[in-house]
């Protein structure tokens, strides 16, 4: 019989299709081949990027050469331009402003092969730190307001390159997605005085189904009202809002976990391509007491079809207890 689950934050409501019941097999798919050819990330073409903005290199190299180890550049065809004033504006009933942002690409290694799930801990370590000092530095920027950090890997994932990399981009206004969280971890404090994903992690920890793996510092958990089957949600023990103000010595447990899962998901389900965000509080913003930074990571193993854009619901053919055990047992 299917379920329809609630989510207990923002109040969406999903479908868990227990009757079609699919598993890790059912989602298998042919694998691609690395193309190859050329790459603009690739090491000795750093010419053919803009400029780096940051990076951790051999203290020997020059910037924009070769003995880089993590390179962080602006995206070459941005979502959003980093010059001039927002200039907002109304159109009759319509309002408008410009596109003015910041959009850059974290080159995770110099190797073209190898993914995320791959790289050594210490190496996953320096690229959150890399995304850390990113948005410390775009963070004080008065025309931003939120900084989304994101991963597509694979094409299905929308990866125009082959090569692994992260994005950053930094809008001018809170996005609605955010301001949904936002507004729900909100509401749930004004009645109970208690953050909402904290409630999550303590119940979460006593059930233990939903439970993928955990550290001293983190908890992955396949969420109660999963979307996606196999959607992964990384967060820190400790209630802080704002990824940036991740306690320093806590970077070598988020690589560690974030390994762990990637790897995970790539053996149960055999290098799907998969998002990653960052979900965190706005720009500038106080420690909110109601809102917990998290990860969420989604293999696109299903389409988001007419029903769900008509509707809002998403049906998801795996429970998110079968996903955890498929991970835990991986």
């Amino acid at each position: 019989m299917p379920e329809l689950r609630k989510d207990p934050i923002i109040g969406r409501w999903v479908i868990i299709s227990t009757e079609r019941g699919k598993r890790p097999m059912d989602f298998k798919r042919e694998k691609k081949e690395v193309v190859g050819g050329f790459c603009p990330f690739c090491l000795g073409n750093e010419d053919k990027t803009p400029p780096e903005v940051f990076a951790f290199r051999d203290p020997l190299s020059a910037p924009n050469a070769p003995g880089w180890k993590i390179r962080v550049v602006p995206n070459k065809f941005p979502a959003l331009q980093i010059e001039g004033e927002l200039d907002k504006r109304g159109n009759g009933i319509y309002d408008m402003m410009r596109g003015v942002g910041a959009h850059e690409v974290l080159i995770e290694s110099p190797d073209h092969v190898k993914s995320l799930a791959y790289l050594p801990e210490d190496h996953i370590e320096s690229i959150f730190w890399a995304l850390r000092d990113r948005s410390v530095d775009l963070n004080k920027d008065p025309r931003f307001k939120y900084i989304l950090i994101f991963k597509n890997w694979g094409e299905e994932a929308g990866a125009s390159l082959e090569h692994s990399h992260i994005q950053i981009i930094a809008t001018p206004i809170i996005p609605k997605r955010a301001m949904e969280e936002l507004g729900g971890a909100k509401f749930h404090f004004q009645l109970k005085e208690r953050c909402i994903f904290c409630d999550i992690i303590k119940q979460e920890m006593e059930v233990g189904k939903r439970v993928i793996c955990s550290n001293d510092h983190f908890i992955a958990i396949a969420p109660y009202a999963s979307r996606f089957p196999f959607e992964t949600w990384v967060l820190p023990l400790d209630h802080i809002s704002a990824f940036e103000k991740t306690n320093t010595e806590s970077f070598s447990a988020l690589a560690e976990i974030m390994k762990t899962v990637l790897q995970r998901i790539d053996t149960v389900l055999d290098d799907p391509p998969y998002n990653f965000i960052i979900h965190t509080s706005p720009c500038k913003t106080p420690d909110l007491e109601y809102y917990h930074w998290h990860i969420e990571v989604i293999p696109k193993l299903t389409r988001v079809a007419g029903f769900e854009w008509g509707s809002g619901f998403y049906i998801n053919p795996t429970p998110p207890e079968d996903a955890a055990q498929n991970l835990r047992d991986a």
